[in-house]
C-alpha cells in the first residue's frame, strides 16, 4: 500500500484586492505518495505559486488542510512551521538562490548549520551531496564560477542537505536553457530513483512536465480532474 506524504483537504486561498475577493485556490484536494515524482502545470494565474507557498509552510490558506508526514501543518504556529521547513521540505528555486560569498560546499552546509550535526559531519554529508549532483570537483567555486546549469546542481544539492521527506522545485529550470534544464528534470527523476525522496515540481513547461511520473492540471485555483502520466519510470521502472 502507498504511503501518502503529502495530501491537502478542501485547500482555499482568498485575497482581498480593492475590495474584491480573488480565490487563488479553490477546494484542492491533492494527495502525493511518498517516492512520487509529480509536476504540477497550468497557466500563468493559475495558483500554482500560491499553491507551493502554502505546501511549503511559507503562507497559510485561508480554509481547508495541509498534511504533512501525518502532521497537519495548518494548525502550528510559526516555531512549528520553522521547524517542519528545516526538517521535511527541501527548496529549489529558479533563481538559484545561492549565497554569493560562500563557496559550493559552503551553501551545500548551510541549511545544516541550523541543526545538531558536528561541523566536520556537515561537511562531510555536503561532500557527498556535490558529489551525489555531479559537482565533486566544484565544491570550492563561488557561484559565480559556475554555469547556470551547475548553480542549480548545487541548489539540489543543498535542498537535500536535511534529508527532507519532500522537495518542492518551483520552475527549476524556467533560467536555464532546454537543454541544461532537461539535464536538471532528469537529474532529480535520479535522485528521486537513488533515495527516494518525493519531488514536486511546478512548471509552465510541458516538455519539462513529461520527464516526470505524473502530471497535474491548476486552472483558475482549481484542480483539474484530468491527469496524465509522464515518461518517467521511477523506482519501478
Amino acid at each position: 500500500m502507498n504511503e501518502v506524504v503529502l495530501k491537502t483537504v478542501n485547500l482555499t486561498k482568498v485575497y482581498e484586492r480593492g475590495g474584491k475577493k480573488i480565490h487563488a485556490l479553490s477546494d484542492v484536494n491533492l494527495q502525493i505518495n511518498r517516492g512520487d515524482y509529480v509536476a504540477i502545470m497550468g497557466p500563468s494565474g493559475s495558483g500554482k505559486t500560491t499553491l507551493l507557498n502554502i505546501l511549503g509552510c511559507l503562507d497559510k490558506p485561508t480554509s481547508g488542510s495541509v498534511i504533512i508526514d501525518g502532521t497537519d501543518v495548518t494548525k502550528l504556529d510559526e516555531k512549528g512551521l520553522s521547524e517542519i521547513r528545516r526538517n521535511k521540505i527541501g527548496f529549489v528555486f529558479q533563481a538559484f538562490n545561492l549565497i554569493p560569498i560562500l563557496s559550493a560546499i559552503e551553501n551545500v552546509e548551510l541549511p545544516m548549520e541550523c541543526t545538531k550535526i558536528p561541523k566536520y559531519e556537515r561537511r562531510k554529508r555536503a561532500r557527498q551531496l556535490l558529489n551525489l549532483v555531479g559537482l565533486s570537483g566544484r565544491a570550492e567555486h563561488r557561484p559565480h564560477e559556475l554555469s547556470a546549469g551547475e548553480q542549480q546542481r548545487v541548489a539540489i544539492a543543498r535542498a537535500l542537505a536535511n534529508k527532507p521527506s519532500i522537495i518542492l522545485a518551483d520552475e527549476p529550470t524556467g533560467n536555464l536553457d532546454s537543454k541544461t534544464g532537461e539535464h536538471i528534470m532528469k537529474l532529480l527523476g535520479l535522485l528521486n530513483y537513488k533515495i527516494g525522496t518525493t519531488i514536486i515540481v511546478v512548471t509552465h513547461d510541458q516538455k519539462m512536465a513529461s520527464l516526470t511520473g505524473r502530471i497535474l492540471f491548476l486552472e483558475d485555483g482549481k484542480l483539474l480532474k484530468k491527469e496524465k502520466k509522464g515518461t518517467y519510470l521511477g523506482r519501478k521502472g
